[in-house]
């Protein structure tokens, strides 16, 4: 069993039924899944990843973003509303326009998780490598 169909299992048993806990095989805590996945699937796309970098520069209405981007005001606000969801971008009405700047959530989760994943990744080369080395020169 890989890790992600452990997470996916976990995440539709904490779903069905949150007062019950069951183990996965995978280290990282299965509470901050949610708050990564909403935060992944935020940042996969790259019209988002877009407007989180027009944001880190200055604050845009929706309408100036749309205008920015290209995109329709319905499309802007889509992508917006999922930022918002992962507590990535903010917006607050005043009047008829709907201001948008960088949200409270700096990703530190999100690192740690890469960083972790990395490690991993790096761990597994290493012995990849090694496994190279012991066996070099052998015939097969």
């Amino acid at each position: 069993m890989n890790c992600a169909s452990g997470v996916r299992r976990a995440a539709a048993a904490a779903f069905h039924s949150a007062a019950r806990s069951r183990p996965t095989p995978c280290s990282f805590p299965i509470r901050g899944l949610t708050q990564l996945d909403t935060a992944f699937g935020a940042l996969s796309d790259p019209t988002r990843r877009g407007i989180l970098e027009y944001l880190g520069r200055r604050d845009a209405s929706i309408s100036d973003l749309a205008a920015t981007f290209e995109i329709t005001l319905t499309g802007i606000k889509k992508h917006v509303q999922i930022l918002e969801r992962s507590g990535l971008v903010t917006t607050k009405k005043t009047g008829r326009v709907r201001n948008c700047r960088l949200g409270p959530r700096r990703l530190e989760d999100e690192a740690a998780w890469i960083a972790s994943y990395r490690q991993m990744l790096e761990a597994r080369l290493n012995r990849v490598g090694e496994f190279l080395d012991r066996t070099k020169g052998t015939p097969p």
